[in-house]
């Protein structure tokens, strides 16, 4: 049995329950998340690749998210002072570490019997996803998105997400990046506040860019829940929309590759109350749901189950 594209497979269900976040989950378990967990705790992270196959999910994404050459290069002052004071390896160490994840992805999928559920190989933004001015111009982003691409793909990811674009430049070098690939790609977008693209672009462009260029489906992600229901109803025309909602808060040092992750105020978001919102975002046209960071296998099993008693 393989992977098959899961919007195009009528056998597979509707909506589909993507995996949960895998970084800041495995540091909640005690994972130093710098080398995303894959250079001395592999077995961690298969470990949580198992729990959401076994949670149900029918798309697993790879913990690949902002995994890329400027997580190591940031540090120093140019490729030349990393080579001469950095550690052995570093400048390759994106490749290996995205080959490791979806290597662990595969195994996972072996041990749990569920051959045919497609990995997602997961692509964010190059710098920081909350940071739209950080991103690098569009020809930069596109020689460095097509490494990733092509990476993944070598690894054997079956189909790319996009996620968690925040401008609309970088967004289109990683779709041209997806596209030479030939595999099928999804594309997702974190909203501000304003209920537009977090670069204050608006969603509507982002999302027009998206489906013109032939993005599978259109998402929100790593943005609150009720923001994610609002712009979910603005997305869901002109092919397959989804949402995969962050849960809590931020709270500083968050989301460096230096510090462990934190989170706050995500105890009130029970798998129960989550499942219930994945439900409501059904009803309102959502082909694809999730969990973001904050939530975890108990938060897809959930929405498995919901899922199946709506059948």
């Amino acid at each position: 049995m393989t992977a098959t594209d899961p919007l195009r497979d009528a056998a597979k269900p509707s909506p589909l329950v993507v995996s949960g976040p895998m970084g800041a989950e495995l540091v909640d378990r005690g994972v130093r998340w710098r080398g995303h967990g894959m250079l001395t705790d592999e077995d961690a992270v298969r470990a949580l690749y198992v729990e959401y196959l076994q949670a149900g999910c029918d798309v697993l994404r790879t913990n690949t998210f902002q995994l890329n050459a400027r997580i190591y290069l940031d540090v120093f002052r140019d490729p030349a002072h990393m080579a001469h004071i950095g550690a052995p390896g570093l400048a390759t160490r994106h490749v290996d570490l995205t080959r490791k994840a979806v290597q662990l992805a595969r195994e996972a999928r072996q041990q749990t019997g569920r051959a045919g559920v497609p990995i997602a190989g997961v692509i964010g933004p190059l710098e920081h996803c909350f940071r739209p001015d950080l991103s690098p111009d569009h020809d930069t982003a596109r020689a460095e998105h097509n490494e990733l691409a092509e990476t993944l793909v070598e690894a054997g990811a079956d189909l790319l997400l996009l996620s968690s674009m925040n401008t609309i430049h970088e967004t289109k070098a990683a779709i041209e990046a997806a596209r030479l690939t030939g595999l099928p790609f999804w594309v997702s977008f974190i909203v501000g506040p304003e209920g537009e693209l977090l670069s204050r672009e608006p969603l509507a462009d982002a999302v027009y860019l998206a489906r013109h260029l032939g993005a599978e489906a259109v998402l929100v992600e790593n943005t609150p829940a009720d923001t994610a229901e609002a712009a979910l109803k603005r997305i869901e025309e002109g092919g397959p929309a989804g949402l995969i909602p962050h849960l809590g808060v931020y709270d500083p040092p968050s989301w460096k590759f230096e510090f462990f992750p934190r989170f706050a105020e995500t105890a009130a978001w029970t798998p129960a109350r989550f499942a219930d919102l994945g439900h409501g975002a059904v009803h309102h046209g959502a082909r694809i749901v999730g969990v973001g960071f904050g939530g975890g296998p108990a938060h897809v099993q959930a929405l498995v189950a919901v899922r199946e008693a709506a059948a």
